[in-house]
């Protein structure tokens, strides 16, 4: 006998980006099925890359292809509809952006792809979709996504730092390769803005890596001195060929700063040691490959994460020191959300400045 499956349709308002620059307010109508939870987004966090698509960074094809589309991957909300016992109408979740297709078929992953069958993880599923790029994101009033993509928010974490669980969980996910040698293991960041700060508050707080095993390197004094969890030192004035060596660096620059991070990161690596690339470039970027094959480096690159990834963090986010260096990334206030005007402004400010803090939307639907 079939399996017998509820389906209902709900309309959604959505803040769509049609071209670069130019949003408008969209009807969209979502199908609801048995294993999916209706969520109405509350609070969400611009990323770079909801930042390349709205100034058109991206290439023309890659446009082209995917818009029109409602931006954002990072953000929160609560469940407005619900069928599944775990969670419930009104219940505070973070949404995971990356779905899995056997998740989308209300299936097992031994009906997907390869890569679920291996297990070798969302990021490298070729049948999933990711908010935000290629299909509808959070800037909509009714999301629709499988029920395992909406995970409960703990009581003693507020909004506010619950919205940089999705950002955070990249850098767990990357980092998850080497967890056993974190545990002794000195470690180097590679950048001073908001991904090598959440990388560097994750291997602090949820990887326990201490401040005399921590060492950032940066750019801008300002922002250095936030990381006041790890030791510090600014690029311009380090010496690279004398100075301490690692078994393990992370590359958090991204754009036209990540050859000189990625060629120090070379630079003061032990042999054998670890490189982790989370740094996006739209380019193609020159690195020492002679250091590379002779100190026998592995390089591995992540840019987004899985499900299970996003537990340990939000975990780690109920600890209140946690919360305190999570917080020097939020801005004084929040940027009200009431139409496509409100929204095309928020991204304009968020590119124009690329300050320190988060943007962060609060959506008044």
């Amino acid at each position: 006998m079939s399996q017998v499956i509820n389906r209902h349709h709900v309309q959604s308002k959505a803040y769509r980006l049609l071209k670069p620059r130019d949003v408008v307010e969209a009807v969209l109508d979502h199908e609801v099925r048995d294993w999916e939870v209706v969520v109405e987004p509350s609070l969400a966090s611009i990323c770079h890359a909801d930042l390349r698509y709205f100034t058109g960074q991206r290439q023309a094809e890659v446009l082209q292809r995917k818009l029109p589309m409602a931006l954002i991957h990072e953000g929160i909300g609560t469940i407005a509809e619900s069928r599944v016992p775990e969670l419930k109408s009104g219940q505070r979740v973070v949404v995971v952006p990356n779905m899995q297709g056997f998740l989308l078929d209300g299936t097992d992953s031994d009906h997907c792809c390869p890569a679920c069958k291996n297990e070798h993880g969302s990021n490298y599923c070729n049948r999933g979709k990711f908010l935000g790029s290629g299909t509808d994101g959070i800037a909509q009033k009714r999301l629709v996504v499988p029920a395992a993509n909406a995970v409960p928010i703990p009581d003693e974490v507020p909004d506010e730092i619950a919205v940089l669980t999705e950002l955070a969980s990249v850098s767990y996910q990357a980092l998850i390769h080497v967890k056993e040698q974190l545990k002794t293991a000195r470690v180097a960041v590679f950048g001073d803005g908001p991904v090598g700060y959440l990388a560097a508050a994750v291997l602090h707080h949820v990887y326990g890596v201490s401040q005399d095993r921590l060492t950032v390197f940066g750019a801008i004094p300002e922002k250095l001195e936030q990381f006041q969890f790890a030791t510090r030192h600014l690029v311009q004035e380090y010496d690279f060929a004398g100075g301490e060596r690692f078994p393990i660096a992370l590359e958090c620059t991204g754009g036209k700063f990540s050859e000189s991070a990625l060629n120090q990161a070379i630079d003061i690596l032990e042999p054998c040691g670890h490189l982790i690339l989370m740094g996006v470039s739209e380019e193609r970027v020159p690195i020492n490959t002679r250091d590379v094959l002779e100190k026998g480096l592995t390089l591995r690159g992540s840019s987004r994460s899985s499900i299970r990834d996003f537990y340990p963090v939000l975990e780690a986010m109920k600890d209140p020191a946690c919360q305190e260096t999570l917080a020097r990334l939020l801005p004084p206030e929040r940027t009200e959300i009431r139409s496509a005007d409100d929204f095309a402004q928020a991204m304009e400010l968020a590119a124009s400045h690329r300050t320190w803090h988060k943007v962060l939307l609060d959506f008044k639907w």
